[in-house]
């Protein structure tokens, strides 16, 4: 049996499943559409249909689609991101039609009431007002516009409350018809069932729609300067990004950077950051290092926050482990622990089949392809240490810097 099976629907729809033992399904329609996809008059509107998809359809009302699946111990849900739009759905297999059916309605039948976005704009202006509240996640929002400034990617997802209150109806089916194209979408699933039934269920649901291929493409955000930018923010600490631009999804260079990053500030207690400024001297509670790669491009950031007095000594120390990794290759040793790790994380991180399903959708749209465990543990093992030393070397120039204080 193969790790994945694929097929395309005649409506260009493309699919890709994998068979489990599991007695629970999983779902999704990866969109490729998202905020980077928005005109300067649209800011905020992919985010904004993404929750409006769930207010009612030419068959359903907004309680009935909230009902469909929780009411068979089932979840329905969806989120946004810069370049995609995702609607998934969990349920036990025998349902599975149920969610496929479901996601179907609210990707090609929704009809936007008024009176449903009028309680949706409250909804998101409060998400907007929590989101300020935490300058720890809007630092990273307002360093990426900065970082891709005057480009599609310049822009946050959420948008503000002004341009909220412009969209009507007829802004969100226009944005719908125009990014919500059937050759640019995918659909992924896992379960306790063949690839040929899940293609069964998506040609009866999924088949019917039928829209224009997309009529326009995605420009690349052109060079930027690098900036060291303080505001103050009246924050009870210092938050502080550094970072630079990193490579596209297309990049063959993006696995040893994403490995680079890991073992910078990933997620475990043994990152080069996480033991110099927190376990060695004491300075930060947070501290990570971050690499999100788009189609066509990519950001690499470190995030710290300390007390005001300690921001300047933990830069030095920053500094220092980036100057050490351009440097000095890793040690055959180290660079063997670093793979074995981030192996690791990959082979923990599929566990969940959810999240298995939603990077294989990911992948697919991208690649048009999913690299099998085997395969993308290959991948990691032919790592070299010149090839991290080599991303360091070309991602660590010129950081940029933001610090709220």
């Amino acid at each position: 049996m193969k790790e994945f099976e694929t097929y395309t629907l005649p409506n260009g729809i493309r699919g890709i499943h994998r068979q489990t033992r599991s007695n629970v399904a999983h779902c999704a329609l990866v969109v490729n559409a998202g905020s980077r996809d928005e005109r300067r008059s649209e800011y905020g509107i992919a985010h904004f249909t993404e929750h409006a998809l769930f207010k009612g359809t030419r068959r359903r009302r907004a309680y009935q689609v909230n009902c469909r699946l929780e009411n068979l111990g089932g979840e329905l849900n969806a989120y946004t991101t810069k370049e995609d739009t995702t609607l998934h759905a969990t349920t036990l297999r025998s349902d599975f039609s149920k969610a496929v059916e479901l996601i179907a309605d609210i990707a090609f039948h929704s009809t936007f009431p008024e009176r449903e976005l009028a309680k949706e704009r409250e909804v998101i202006a409060d998400e907007i007002n929590t989101y300020k509240d935490s300058p720890a996640e809007m630092i990273y929002d307002s360093f990426e516009d900065m970082i891709f400034a005057d480009s599609e990617l310049g822009h946050n997802i959420l948008g503000s409350k002004a341009s909220l209150a412009r969209y009507t109806t007829q802004h969100l089916t226009d944005f719908v018809s125009r990014t919500y194209t059937t050759d640019q979408m995918v659909f992924s699933s896992i379960g306790g069932f063949s690839a040929r039934t899940a293609q069964q269920t998506a040609m009866r649901y999924l088949s019917e729609a039928s829209t224009p291929r997309r009529g326009f493409e995605r420009m690349r955000a052109g060079a930027y300067a690098p900036f060291r930018t303080a505001q103050s923010k009246h924050t009870h600490q210092t938050h502080c990004i550094i970072g630079n631009r990193g490579y596209g999804l297309g990049d063959a260079r993006r696995l040893p950077l994403s490995l680079l990053t890991n073992i910078l500030g990933g997620p475990s207690a043994n990152s080069l950051l996480n033991i110099s400024l927190r376990e060695k001297h004491g300075l930060s509670y947070n501290i990570e290092a971050s690499y999100t790669p788009y189609t066509d491009d990519g950001i690499v950031s470190i995030y710290f926050s300390s007390d005001h007095g300690n921001a300047d000594h933990c830069m030095e120390l920053i500094h220092k482990q980036l100057k050490a990794l351009c440097d000095q290759p890793l040690s055959s040793r180290a660079l063997s622990t670093a793979r074995k790790q981030f192996i690791a994380q990959m082979s923990i991180s599929m566990e969940s089949n959810e999240g298995y399903m939603l990077g294989a959708g990911k992948s697919y749209l991208v690649h048009n392809d999913m690299d099998t465990l085997d395969e993308a543990y290959a991948k990691v093992m032919a790592i070299t240490a010149e090839e991290i030393t080599e991303a360091a070397r070309e991602t660590f120039a010129d950081m940029s810097y933001l610090i709220y204080k």
